[in-house]
């Protein structure tokens, strides 16, 4: 006769990837990939797109969409074949081995932390717009205090309750910009969209590194793949779908913002509500409101995926084992959820959200690229682990299409914008060889 095995004492910590529970299906991770996506960078990037490129500024998203429909199919190619914890950690480690992942993971962690930090500095700006008399370092510290207090708390509570959390924001916060992208068209005054205008490869490619960063956010949903059900199946799909879905959006938004405000695009600090406010005068609250839901959202989807980047350096043996440990309890890495969220605060307090933008857009093209040149490597030799997975057409050639998508991007960096992510890069580098030197028998 078969024991039934105990559970845990209450307490109790577990250890490894069978710790986790697969309870995320393929409809959770399409709105935690929408959700994390649909942040805060298509609340600003409007205005910023329309300065640098006038009437053509639809045209960085359509060539950002072109970029970044590759980009999907690799990462759902790859995330059906490597169904661990990590996202692009685990899917370039597979391909090049545990150095090439740990510094993709670990720069990812990086570049989620600091866009935490941004977003909850931007956030905070759309709440003391609406009562100046917050603008006080006191009252800052305050609002980042309660604010990662309760994403900390939500994703303490288990992986279920953090994702029905993500749901309900991703619902509250899509319908008011959908309903904009489509009751904004009849007003739309088309003279002052131009596809036809096209601008010299430098002014596109320098709005792209904005566009990819607002077009980021599937590497971080896909992080915690070890507590999806059926990956191989729900990877593609919920991929594919939320990256048609964020397209459409986006390209629509920027689109009415434009022709519904014109030249006053350039000076707007809130574009999407500005241009509901002009067709309807309670629009403009809702727009703000719905900012900040979509921030938090954001932030929340941040916290969930990026602490099991931390969980799966730590379950590696990148990190104190602490990181890879599950609570009995609850099912989560509370270490690792902690961890980030004070990192994500610290930043927020000192955080510049349009810096921040450019280099993480920049860092996550590195990330992209080593993704892409992973899925034709894992492709080529038959990388699964369990279940049938998604398999590319034409063999390398959509890998190589987005790697050369990828290389054409990173080519307009600034060399500001290069220099800081090179320092962290030769920090990780220095962070991993540490690491590696300790875990060597005396």
């Amino acid at each position: 006769m078969t024991s039934t095995p105990r559970p845990p004492a209450p307490g109790t910590t577990l250890h490894g990837e069978a710790a986790l529970v697969r309870a995320v299906g393929g409809v959770s991770l399409a709105a935690a990939i929408i959700n994390i996506i649909v942040g805060s960078g298509i609340f600003l990037l409007p205005a910023l797109l329309f300065t640098r490129m006038g009437s053509s500024a639809p045209l960085a998203f359509l060539a950002g969409a072109l970029a970044i429909v590759p980009i999907a199919l690799c990462f759902a190619a790859i995330g059906s074949r490597a169904a661990t914890t990590g996202g692009p950690y685990t899917y370039v480690g597979a391909a090049f081995g545990p150095f090439a992942g740990f510094i993709a993971g670990a720069l990812m962690w990086i570049c989620n932390a600091a866009s935490s930090g941004a977003v909850a500095s931007a956030l905070f700006l759309q709440v003391a717009r609406a009562w100046p008399q917050l603008e006080q370092p006191l009252w800052r510290t305050l609002f980042m205090v309660a604010l990662y207090a309760a994403l900390i708390t939500l994703n303490a509570f288990g992986v279920r309750l953090g994702t029905r959390a993500i749901n309900i924001l991703a619902t509250l916060k899509l319908t008011p910009l959908f309903l904009l992208a489509l009751i904004g068209l009849p007003f739309v005054d088309w003279g002052q969209i131009s596809w036809l205008d096209i601008p010299s490869w430098p002014t596109l490619g320098a709005s792209m590194v904005l566009v990819m960063f607002a077009y980021s956010g599937m590497e971080t949903a896909l992080i915690p793949s070890g507590e999806l059900r059926d990956a191989a199946h729900s990877v593609p799909r919920a991929t594919l779908a939320a990256i048609l879905v964020v397209v459409l959006l986006y390209m629509g938004i920027q689109i009415v913002t434009q022709g519904i405000l014109g030249p006053l695009l350039a000076t707007s600090k809130a574009p999407l509500a500005d241009a509901a406010g002009s067709m309807w005068s309670p629009g403009l609250v809702i727009l703000l409101i719905t900012a900040g839901v979509s921030m938090g959202g954001f932030m929340m989807g941040n916290l969930l995926a990026s602490s099991r980047l931390l969980y799966a350096l730590g379950r590696d043996g990148y990190l104190l084992a602490a990181f890879g440990r599950v609570s009995a309890s609850h099912r989560v890495p509370l270490l690792a959820i902690v961890c980030h969220g004070l990192v994500g605060f610290g930043l927020a307090v000192v955080g510049n959200f349009e810096a921040l933008a450019l280099v993480s857009g920049g860092a996550n093209c590195l990330i992209y690229l080593g993704v892409s040149l992973a899925t034709g490597v894992a492709q080529k030799r038959d990388v699964r682990s369990g279940g049938k997975p998604f398999v590319l057409p034409g063999g390398a050639l959509i890998p190589a299409i987005s790697s050369l998508a990828m290389i054409a991007i990173l080519a307009t960096l600034s060399r500001a914008e290069w220099l800081a992510i090179g320092i962290a890069l030769l920090v990780l580098v220095f962070v991993h060889a540490v690491l590696v030197r300790g875990r060597r028998p005396a």
